[in-house]
């Protein structure tokens, strides 16, 4: 199996000294993982939380990239609508370019009422503003001449993107599905697959069979590590210590869950809203000793997971307990 990092950081506006350390704890994180055998470290990308979540994700990167020197940097994911494509497809060239070609560009619509609120943008909007700025996106970091483009929210005029991606034509592209029609579009595309963290090991089992069925009629080939899922985790110590990060993984979701509902609604959108039993996520969860987590790996293995990224770390030393317990396990 392959492993990553799945997250980001936190910095209040409340506690600047806060910030500046779980930044920079974060970015030590990204290091420690590299020298743990980690693939990849996937950032995301939120607005207007009040707690601080990571934002400015290419910039965060740029940051990782100059200290690393193997680790996948990936974005999980950028928010399409909300990103200007000639200026986000030059910063992208530019972290591709300065980390050697390292970038997995994970590209999304975005789903939380507040953040399209707080850029005054009509949710309705998401598909057609994603679709649009995606064809930019894609055409801007490929093409080695100038192209002018007329769409509904976008206008460009003889523009080239400088410097040019490392990873020819483009970076990885990597899209955040959950539903049926999603995921068909990312396969018949021939994009790549990220899956949330809370759906259950059979749900992940039927959408990766799903993208690997509308892939292979597209004329794309498959590749399980063309498919990566999101796990929280937390190697436990002894049962109380299990007991505490499920009810930190509880608390995480009731969180993620309330950012996601809009003001008249009383379910949360996207990915959060299954109608699992309660605990059921928790369970989902790769929370627990050693051979527990094992257990869960082999599952989620089965179902055709063996690309995992790793939420909710929490600490490096929980980092390392994963890393020496159970990955020479799986």
């Amino acid at each position: 199996m392959r492993f990553g990092l799945f997250g980001g950081a936190a910095a209040p506006r409340h506690d600047v000294a806060s910030g500046v350390r779980n930044f920079h704890d974060f970015v030590d994180a990204q290091v420690e993982a590299e020298a743990l055998g980690f693939h990849s470290s996937f950032v995301t990308e939120h607005h207007f939380t009040g707690i601080g979540q990571l934002s400015a994700v290419v910039t965060f990167l740029a940051f990782v990239a100059a200290r690393t020197t193997r680790l996948r940097l990936g974005t999980a994911v950028l928010v399409l609508p909300w990103h200007n494509p000639v200026l986000l497809a030059e910063q992208v060239a530019t972290l591709d370019l300065l980390s050697g070609g390292r970038l997995d560009l994970g590209v999304g619509k975005g789903y939380r009422h507040n953040e399209f609120a707080g850029f005054a943008m009509p949710p309705a909007e998401a598909e057609p503003r994603f679709e649009e700025a995606l064809a930019v996106l894609l055409r801007a970091l490929s093409s080695d001449a100038p192209f002018s483009h007329r769409g509904r929210f976008w206008r460009f005029d003889e523009v080239i993107v400088e410097p040019p991606p490392r990873q020819r034509p483009h970076p990885p592209l990597w899209i955040a599905a959950s539903s049926e029609a999603s995921i068909t579009s990312a396969a018949r595309r021939g994009y790549n697959l990220l899956l949330d963290q809370f759906a259950s090991p059979a749900q992940i089992g039927e959408r990766i069979a799903l993208y690997r069925r509308q892939l292979e009629a597209a004329g794309h080939l498959f590749d399980e590590m063309r498919v990566a899922v999101a796990r929280n985790v937390w190697v436990a110590t002894d049962n109380a210590d299990r007991d505490e990060a499920a009810g930190r993984q509880a608390e995480v979701h009731q969180r993620l869950l309330a950012l996601s509902r809009g003001p008249e609604s009383r379910s949360g959108s996207h990915i959060l809203a299954y109608s699992d039993a309660p605990g059921a996520r928790e369970a989902h969860a790769l929370i627990g000793a050693r051979e527990e987590i094992v257990d869960k790996l082999g599952e989620l293995r089965d179902r055709g997971a063996s690309y995992v990224l790793l939420f909710g770390q929490g600490s490096r030393e929980n980092l390392r307990r994963f890393a020496e317990q159970v990955m020479p396990h799986v």
